[in-house]
């Protein structure tokens, strides 16, 4: 007796099956895999269970692909964004591809709207910037076999979900040791919201290196920011203010830093005669800035060419990808920002 099918090669036979059970003709179930708009939400949402439920993929060969990869941003207005764009579309530009940018408005996983809009497009892949996806739309995904790839993920994104990252625990390292090396032993730390796994891995190693060198970690000394110039300046203002004012800041990204850079001028303290800081990026304005930054190089740029070349390999059946969990080493870029502190 012939085996079945597998389910992955049954189109036809999964497509009504799935249209019975939902009650619906096999079209409709085509509208919704299509991303079509012309459906109930109910019926589409309904469907949509099901879809999961089966574990129905579309077949590459026949799942028709748009010549784009859509990129995805947490957050778009922001050097640090041109830096990821320019890497996604080197890429795609050798692959014939275009690049379609969206924005997630400060939300750690795009809405539902979103997800549609993707379906209907059918990209070559999506990479998802400080992002991530909830499991329906995972699924969404999936079910149209549209790869995707988290780069710089804001938490755990899972196991199973490709990812391109970057040291960041040896980088807070690196960059509180080299302060330490300076002489300096009251250190501050600016650091992005604690929700963020970049963050904490780069607060992780600002502990580690304190402790490692037999300093206090003081919790005083250690301000909530967010990644924006703003909160370097406002957190800089009070941690300079303090009447046992750190002598070097580690300012957990490059825009926080510059925000220290003008609280500091306006405490009248010089930089790095009263006070050293170091960033974390290497955005291109660090060595224009006066004086030039002292920072922990992200390799931003080489970040989206692995995350696009990630996404296109991974929608290659015949060659797929050999790692799909990649970090790329962050490295310390001395300029002059920093020096040993004031007698």
């Amino acid at each position: 007796m012939t085996p079945p099918e597998p389910l992955e090669t049954r189109q036809t036979a999964t497509l009504a099956e799935i249209a019975r059970a939902a009650g619906v003709s096999a079209p409709t179930v085509s509208k919704v895999l299509n991303g079509r708009a012309d459906v109930a939400p109910a019926t589409r949402s309904r469907v949509e269970e099901l879809l999961r439920a089966h574990g129905y993929r579309r077949r590459r060969a026949e799942a028709s692909r748009s010549p784009l990869i859509d990129l995805v941003f947490h957050e778009l207005e922001s050097a640090w964004a041109m830096e990821v764009i320019r890497g996604v579309e080197n890429v795609a530009r050798d692959a014939g591809l275009s690049v379609v940018l969206s924005e997630s408005a400060g939300r750690l996983t795009p809405g539902r709207t979103w997800a549609d809009q993707v379906a209907a497009r059918r990209p070559h892949g999506v990479i998802l910037v400080l992002s991530g996806l909830d499991e329906s739309q995972r699924a969404l995904l999936t079910s149209r076999s549209i790869p995707f790839v988290v780069m710089d993920p804001a938490g755990d994104p899972g196991v199973d979900v490709p990812s391109i990252g970057a040291t960041n625990w040896q980088g807070g390292l690196a960059a509180t040791r080299h302060l330490i090396e300076l002489g300096h032993t009251r250190i501050g730390a600016i650091t992005g919201p604690s929700r963020m796994m970049c963050s904490r891995a780069r607060v992780d190693g600002y502990r580690a290196a304190l402790e490692t060198a037999g300093l206090p970690v003081d919790p005083a000394l250690i301000a909530t920011g967010d990644f924006h110039h703003e909160a370097g300046y406002r957190q800089g203002l009070e941690l300079l203010r303090r009447p046992d004012r750190p002598t070097a800041v580690f300012a957990l990204n490059d825009l926080q830093a510059l925000g220290l850079y003008e609280a500091a001028r306006e405490l009248g303290l010089r930089i790095p005669e009263d006070l050293s800081v170091v960033g974390f990026d290497d955005l291109p304005v660090a060595p224009w800035v006066g004086p030039p930054l002292t920072t922990v190089r992200q390799p931003l740029t080489e970040m989206a060419e692995a995350a696009a070349k990630l996404v296109l390999d991974l929608g290659r059946e015949d060659q797929p990808p050999v790692a799909t969990r990649v970090e790329l080493a962050t490295s310390l870029v001395v300029r002059a920002s920093t020096a040993a502190p004031p007698a």
